[in-house]
C-alpha cells in the first residue's frame, strides 16, 4: 500500500482534486445563478402584485372616498394570506389594517419602489415579527395607504438554497473521493501493471506482454500496440542471436582454414611458389569473408529501409529484360539455357539496383542447382527430367494488382516444409557445403521484397523450383497501358 505522501502525488489524486474543484465550482455557480434569478423573479412578482392592489384601492377611493377604501381594506385584512394592508390618518394613527406595529418612518416614505421592512402582525391576540416588502401611497386628505407582501416564502426559498449548497459540497467531496479510489484502482492499476511489465522486460524477460482485458478502451489499444512492438523486438533480438550464432559457426571454418594455411606456410619452407599458392588461397578465403559481410550489411540496410535510394517509378519489365540479357551468356557458359518471357510494361515503385540484385540472386541459385549433375552441383533430392535439365526460365508479368518476377529452374527443388526456412540467414540445404555460397541469397531477396511492400513466394515447378518476387503495381494516372511481349533466348 503506497504511503499517504505518495498517494497525494499520484495522478489519481490530482485528477480527483481537479474534478472536485472544477465540478464543485461549476455546480455552485449554477445554484447561485438559479437562486439569484428565482429570487429576482419572486421579487418582481411581489412588486407587481403590490402595484395591482394599490391601483385597485386607489380606484375605489375615487369612486367612494376614504370610507370605501377603509371598508375594502378591512375585508381584505381578514383574509388568511400573506398580504399586508394599512390605512393611517395624517397623524400616523392606524384606521384599519392587519399590521400590529410599524415604524412611523415607513408611513412617511414617498410613493415609489417597494422597500423591505420588519413588522409585527396580529396572530389572534399575539403580535409576531416578520419581514415584508411594502409600498406606501399618499391619498388626498393626508391619509396613507400601505400595501405589502410577506417575504417569508422567499426567505424560506433562500434557506433551502443555502442548505442545498451545503449538501452539494458534501456530495462533491464524496464523489471526489470515490473518483480518486476508482481512478487509483482501475486506471492507475493498469498503468502500474504496464510499468511492472516494462521493468520485467528491461530485466531480460522479453516474453512478457502487457495485459489486454478485452474492454476495447484506450489502455487495451495501447497494450495491443505495445505488445506488437514487443513481439517485433523479441523477433529482432532472436534473429540477432541466431545471426550471431550463425556468423560464429560459418566464420569458424574459413578462419580456421585461413589460419592453418598461413601457419603451415610459415612453418614449412615451400619456396616462392609455395608461398604464392598459400597467399592466393588465403586471399580467396578473405574474399569469401568479405562477400559474406557485404551480404549481411546489405540485408541489414534493406531491412532497416536505409538502402540508400528512395523508391522511384520503374518498369519491372525493363529490369527483367536487362538481367536476362546479362545472364544469358553466364547460363550458357555454365552449360544451361536461359529462356525469358517478359510481358510489359510493368510499372512499380522501387529501387532498381535492389530489384536487379534480387533477380541476380534467384538466377545464381537456379544456375547452381539446375545444371546437369555432371556439370553442376550434386542433386539435393528428387529426379530431374532429362529434357528440362539445365533449363532456367525468367518470367515477368502482371497478375491483378501485382507484378510477378519469377525464376524457374528444373533442378531438385526445395521441399515444401523448407520453403519458409530457406529465406532465413545462413540456411543451406546442401549439407556437404561443397558448393560456394553463404546461405544469404534468398534472405536478401526476401528483405528486398518486404522493403517494396511485396513478398518472396516459393513453389514447386514440377520438377524444380519457381521463385517469385511479388511486387505491388504502381497505379498509373495517365492513359491506358500497352502490353508488349519480349522473348529472350
Amino acid at each position: 500500500m503506497p504511503s499517504p505522501g505518495r498517494l497525494f502525488r499520484t495522478t489519481a489524486f490530482k485528477l480527483a482534486l481537479v474534478y472536485l474543484v472544477v465540478f464543485s465550482g461549476l455546480t455552485l455557480f449554477l445554484i447561485a445563478y438559479i437562486s439569484r434569478s428565482t429570487t429576482d423573479l419572486l421579487t418582481r412578482q411581489l412588486e407587481s402584485s403590490i402595484a395591482t392592489e394599490i391601483s385597485s384601492l386607489v380606484e375605489q377611493y375615487r369612486r367612494g372616498g376614504i370610507r370605501q377604501v377603509v371598508g375594502s381594506v378591512e375585508i381584505r385584512s381578514r383574509r388568511p394570506s400573506a398580504s399586508l394592508y394599512l390605512v393611517a390618518d395624517f397623524s400616523g394613527r392606524t384606521i384599519v389594517g392587519n399590521v400590529a406595529d410599524l415604524p412611523l418612518a415607513v408611513l412617511n416614505l414617498p410613493d415609489g419602489k417597494p422597500v423591505q421592512v420588519s413588522y409585527q402582525r396580529l396572530d389572534g391576540d399575539v403580535a409576531r415579527e416578520f419581514q415584508a416588502l411594502v409600498r406606501v401611497f399618499a391619498l388626498p386628505g393626508g391619509f396613507r395607504l400601505l400595501v405589502g407582501r410577506d417575504v417569508g416564502e422567499r426567505t424560506e426559498f433562500e434557506d433551502v438554497i443555502a442548505e442545498s449548497i451545503q449538501f452539494v459540497i458534501l456530495v462533491m467531496v464524496v464523489m471526489g473521493l470515490v473518483t480518486w479510489v476508482f481512478v487509483s484502482r482501475s486506471v492507475l492499476g493498469r498503468v502500474e501493471d504496464m510499468a511492472e511489465t516494462s521493468r520485467r522486460i528491461i530485466s531480460g524477460d522479453l516474453g512478457r506482454r502487457l495485459q489486454v482485458t478485452g474492454s476495447g478502451d484506450e489502455f487495451d489499444n495501447l497494450a495491443t500496440s505495445l505488445n506488437h512492438m514487443l513481439e517485433r523486438i523479441e523477433a529482432l533480438m532472436t534473429g540477432l542471436k541466431e545471426v550471431s550464432d550463425d556468423i560464429a559457426h560459418d566464420l569458424k571454418t574459413p578462419l580456421t582454414r585461413l589460419r592453418n594455411r598461413l601457419e603451415t606456410a610459415l612453418r614449412d619452407s615451400r619456396g616462392e611458389a609455395g608461398y604464392r599458392e598459400a597467399i592466393g588461397a588465403s586471399i580467396e578465403d578473405a574474399d569469401e569473408l568479405i562477400h559474406l559481410f557485404d551480404a549481411l550489411l546489405r540485408i541489414a540496410r534493406v531491412e532497416a529501409g536505409s538502402s540508400g535510394d528512395e523508391l522511384k517509378p520503374l518498369d519491372a519489365a525493363a529490369i527483367a529484360a536487362d538481367v536476362a540479357e546479362l545472364y544469358e551468356p553466364v547460363v550458357e557458359d555454365a552449360g544451361g539455357t536461359l529462356t525469358a518471357r517478359v510481358d510489359g510494361p510493368l510499372p512499380i515503385a522501387g529501387n532498381r539496383a535492389l530489384i536487379s540484385q534480387a533477380l541476380t540472386n534467384l538466377l545464381d541459385n537456379a544456375i547452381k542447382y539446375a545444371l546437369p549433375p555432371e556439370e553442376g552441383a550434386p542433386a539435393l533430392s528428387g529426379t530431374v527430367a532429362p529434357a528440362l535439365a539445365g533449363t532456367v526460365e525468367l518470367r515477368a508479368k502482371r497478375v491483378g494488382e501485382e507484378v510477378h518476377l519469377t525464376v524457374v529452374d528444373h533442378g531438385p527443388g526445395i521441399p515444401l516444409a523448407d520453403h519458409e526456412r530457406v529465406t532465413q540467414r545462413f540456411v543451406r540445404l546442401e549439407r556437404s557445403r561443397t558448393l560456394p555460397g553463404s546461405g544469404l541469397g534468398l534472405s536478401l531477396v526476401s528483405a528486398v521484397a518486404r522493403l517494396h511492400g511485396g513478398r518472396l513466394a516459393l513453389a514447386d515447378a514440377g520438377p524444380g523450383l519457381a521463385a517469385t518476387l511479388v511486387l505491388p503495381v504502381r497505379l498509373e494516372t495517365g492513359g491506358a497501358e500497352e502490353n508488349h511481349g519480349t522473348d529472350v533466348h
